[in-house]
């Protein structure tokens, strides 16, 4: 009885062994399809956006000249934005506490829904940054403009 028990165990396995080396090979690559990174950051804030369903996603491309500035604004379905170059300094309003965080070449970061925030090239050569707003409501704008807080620049 244990005999068997080991060779359906060993059996299983096996099988199991194939299944996951097989599953790769039965892949189909790509035809008459062309693509293209837009832009790639390694996220440097905590936390996630909802996505919901019915919502629209809008991807843009902001470009700051140094001393350039966003203005006081919110998002009302959050932000992912990735610094292709430059720098970008985003000051954020939480609580009555001003938090400012500078992001380079390379990083990401997010955006929460309904905060308050400034993005500041305080760089001396341009910044081009990719945002997509995941969840703005169906035809709505992605960004709404806001009066400057007491506690922020």
């Amino acid at each position: 009885m244990r005999k068997l028990r080991f060779a359906v165990l060993l059996l299983a396995l096996a099988t199991l062994f194939l299944a996951v080396n097989a599953v790769p090979g039965a892949a189909t690559p790509s035809s008459g399809v062309t693509g293209k990174t837009l832009a790639r950051g390694t996220d440097q804030s905590p936390g996630t956006i909802p996505i919901k369903q019915g919502m629209d996603v809008v991807v843009a491309t902001n470009t700051f000249a140094p001393g350039g500035s966003s203005g006081w604004h919110s998002h009302p379905g959050g932000a992912i934005v990735v610094v292709m170059s430059g720098q970008l300094t985003d000051y954020n309003s939480i609580g009555g506490n001003c938090v400012a965080t500078t992001y380079t070449a390379g990083q990401a970061f997010v955006e929460r829904p309904g905060v308050l925030q400034l993005a500041v090239n305080n760089g001396t050569t341009d910044t081009v940054v990719y945002v997509t707003f995941p969840s703005v409501p169906a035809g709505a704008p992605s960004r709404t403009d806001e009066p400057a807080p007491a506690d922020c620049p």
